[in-house]
């Protein structure tokens, strides 16, 4: 709620119209009935006619209606749900993910250990709003990036956007844009070209964004058959709740900050968790002020962060086939690990016709429990490791869904024969989404904290609350030929 948000903080920021907190608030003026993103072009409101709410959805339930100009559901999610690891934050990443749509409010506090009522208390209290008026809004905006970048029918909008019916859709859009679908289509600015069966859209990022370095981070470890890297579009199939999908990602043609996402869907219910888990795998939401303001300041850091400024952590879009591959990849080369995963690759949903060399979305936990692993190449020790995780994913005793506790799922992880520490701490860094993550004991960490004249024991204290990214900071130093901006090894290393 505005009472939460420092108001003279908010109100400098969007008299300086700063782009940077786009997405952390936005900004209800009174006198006009409108809300805006802090950085919106239009003149600027007097101080005492706005107030700052920390999401669209608590504006809307004021009564405020989205700004037709500045776009404020088109800018990226706020950081804050995915650096904090409270309920209301799991909640956010879950709704985000479409839990709602899925299974309901009640589902939802289920997956996070609370009644309904409980959950609710804790979202009006710091949000304003509760679980139904942050799906509502999560829908709104997704009908609106479909019925300005799509032709496709408004029908099918609506329910790929995760109404329950046209009039439920109708009625939403008219009261948070004050407009109808159909005259949102027609101030579209035209629709991006595409091939027939698949929607065009543009991820947007807080800048400075290098889409090609993230892309190329995940290029290299593409697994065949799962994902594909021509050296310019990362490409690979998703396991969404109602099919698999196809998703292309290629830097923004503009250079902006922003990621250019080519998918083909099953179902198109399934658009918004697509959405979400993309922007989850390229760190779109992250706030790369913040980021380097701490870690550039660190003496052993600043010329890697000066050469490399708002340096992103590539993410899985499922954090339990993150830590299989994990797994798998413990004590093997990354083309090992690459071969050892395309082989599991036959337990896993296939798509009804292959695209390109794409072919088979990453199996189960409940296929790998129950599948034989024997002829992958694994050790009779790695064998194990690999079925008892799967099994205790699949019984619900390791939760790693977005909205998971963190440190529960780290210790859930430990207490799997075969996983250590530096195996939990990557599910955390690339499948979980923990800014705030140090990798005991990684090799190419000490390669790197060496010639920095550190050590890894210092390290593991450094750096919070950004650990994640000094990490990748780090790998950039050891492993140049994953990233594209790498500064050279210093001369005593």
């Amino acid at each position: 709620m505005s009472e939460l948000l420092d108001h003279e903080r908010c109100y400098r920021a969007v008299a300086g119209r700063d782009a940077r907190f786009d997405g952390w608030f936005v900004t209800a003026v009174r006198t006009t009935g409108i809300y805006c993103r802090p950085s919106c072009p239009a003149r600027t409101p007097l101080v005492r006619n706005v107030s700052f709410f920390s999401t669209a959805a608590a504006a809307q339930g004021a009564g405020y209606r989205a700004c037709r100009r500045c776009r404020p559901d088109a800018v990226p999610g706020s950081p804050e749900w995915d650096v904090r690891a409270d309920v209301v934050a799991r909640a956010m990443r879950l709704i985000a993910d479409g839990e709602v749509e899925r299974s309901g409010v009640p589902g939802l506090a289920s997956r996070l250990g609370y009644s309904e009522r409980q959950l609710h208390r804790l979202l009006v209290g710091e949000l304003g709003v509760g679980a139904l008026a942050l799906a509502r809004a999560r829908r709104a905006q997704t009908a609106r990036v479909l019925l300005e970048t799509t032709g496709l029918p408004v029908t099918d909008i609506a329910f790929a956007a995760g109404f329950a019916s046209v009039r439920q859709f109708n009625d939403t859009v008219r009261e948070v844009f004050a407009t109808t679908p159909t005259e949102l289509r027609r101030a579209r600015r035209g629709t991006p070209a595409g091939q027939p069966g698949w929607l065009t859209l543009r991820l947007a990022a807080r800048a400075p964004y290098a889409a090609d370095e993230v892309l190329l981070f995940l290029g290299a470890h593409a697994v065949p058959g799962l994902e594909e890297w021509d050296g310019t579009t990362f490409s690979r199939v998703l396991d969404l709740p109602h099919g698999p999908a196809v998703v292309r990602l290629s830097p923004s043609a503009d250079g902006a900050a922003a990621v250019t996402a080519h998918l083909r869907l099953t179902e198109l219910r399934d658009l918004g968790a697509a959405v979400t888990r993309c922007r989850r795998m390229l760190d779109l939401d992250a706030d790369p002020a913040a980021v380097d303001d701490v870690l550039g300041t660190d003496a052993a850091l600043t010329p890697l962060v000066a050469a490399a400024p708002g340096r992103r952590v590539p993410a899985s879009p499922d954090a339990a086939e993150l830590a299989v591959r994990a797994v798998l990849g413990q004590q093997v080369s990354v083309a090992g690990a690459r071969t050892l995963t395309a082989r599991l690759l036959a337990a896993g949903t296939p798509l009804a016709e292959p695209v390109g060399s794409l072919t088979h979305a990453f199996p189960g936990p409940a296929a790998l429990a129950d599948g034989d692993l024997s002829a992958v190449g694994l050790t009779g020790a790695r064998r194990r490791t690999v079925t008892a995780l799967a099994a205790a994913l699949d019984r619900g005793d390791i939760a790693l869904d977005p909205g998971a506790d963190r440190e529960e799922a780290g210790r859930a992880l430990l207490a799997v024969p075969g996983i250590g520490p530096w195996t939990a701490a990557l599910v955390a860094l690339r499948g979980m989404g923990d800014p705030d993550v140090w990798l005991p004991g990684d090799l190419a960490l000490r390669r790197s904290l060496a010639s920095l004249g550190s050590s890894d024991a210092e390290a593991a204290t450094r750096w919070r609350p950004w650990r994640s990214y000094a990490v990748m900071h780090l790998w950039a130093l050891a492993a140049p030929s994953l990233f594209t901006r790498t500064p050279a090894l210093p001369r005593s290393a």
